[in-house]
């Protein structure tokens, strides 16, 4: 559920344990995360917990360092601050390369109408959940997705990302609190992370989580890239030549269904963004 100082908190029914890692894990280069499923033992003379094992994981984050995530949220608001496309599609491009389902929510929708940005993301095969403070029906329908899942919430200060998870989770008043002060810019001062058991799900708090972390950590390879777009899925493979990378070239399916509007201009822009970011880097180079 966390780490701090060396000790591991793991949660068994409805019970916590304050558990130490066997060494053998540091010995291999790794250590437990949260997010992780694991085995550990439980002493009979008042010692300290053990973790023994780590099962295996469905997907990892390397900053903020987590695993087994089922759902991202990627919050953006109408207005202050606008919607940033580029950044939006980089969050659910990662989300996808990490066997994760990005979910877009639009915030201030009060404030400001969010049809079109939800159209957007719609269009692109993604769900998308309008949030107002009294659109309660829509935070119902958002909570109902939650249920059974792991997922962490991502979002700049200023997008109302802790407004929302107030009003899904309204014990988590002080601890969102804390994540919109700590999301400020130049503010990443912790890299704690903590998963909170909530309602029939796990949500997880992470200060310092921003879009920053995930656009420096999550480099995507060039070859992959064309499969993080979920509305590309339906044209891969009918390009004239085999190697089209999708942003140019003649004969191009993708690009033939972007000039027939079946695919989002803001979207396509924001893959050619990526693409040229990594075009030159070699695989190794990501690892």
């Amino acid at each position: 559920m966390k780490s701090v100082g060396g000790f591991y908190y793991v949660r068994c029914g409805e019970t916590e344990y304050e558990c130490k890692a066997r060494g053998s894990f540091r010995k291999k280069g790794s250590s437990p995360l949260v997010g992780d499923r694991v085995v550990f033992s439980v002493p009979g003379d008042g010692g300290f917990c053990a973790i023994e094992d780590i099962l295996p994981r469905k997907n990892k984050l390397k900053r903020p360092a987590l695993c087994n995530v089922d759902a991202l949220v990627i919050v953006c608001s109408t207005v202050d601050p606008l919607p940033n496309f580029t950044v939006i599609d980089k969050m659910t491009a990662a989300a996808v390369n990490n066997h994760m389902e990005p979910v877009i929510a639009v915030s201030k929708n009060d404030l400001k109408n969010g049809d079109e940005v939800a159209r957007i993301y719609r269009s692109a095969g993604l769900q998308v959940f309008q949030c107002e403070p009294d659109n309660r029906a829509e935070t119902a329908r958002l909570l109902a997705f939650l249920q059974g899942k792991v997922t962490a919430f991502i979002g700049n200060s200023g997008v109302g990302k802790s407004t929302l998870l107030n009003a899904l989770f309204p014990t988590l008043t002080l601890q969102t609190g804390q994540i919109s002060e700590k999301l400020g810019r130049g503010r990443h001062t912790t890299r704690v992370v903590e998963l909170f058991a909530l309602e029939g799900c796990y949500v997880a708090d992470t200060p310092g989580f921003s879009t920053v972390d995930l656009q420096r950590y999550e480099m995507i390879d060039k070859t992959q890239l064309q499969y993080c777009f979920p509305e590309f899925e339906r044209y891969l493979g009918q390009c004239q030549f085999v190697s089209c990378a999708h942003v140019c070239e003649k004969g191009c399916r993708v690009l033939q269904a972007l000039e027939d509007g079946e695919i989002e201009r803001s979207r396509h822009n924001s893959y050619v963004a990526m693409y040229n970011e990594v075009k030159d880097i070699k695989h190794w180079q990501l690892k």
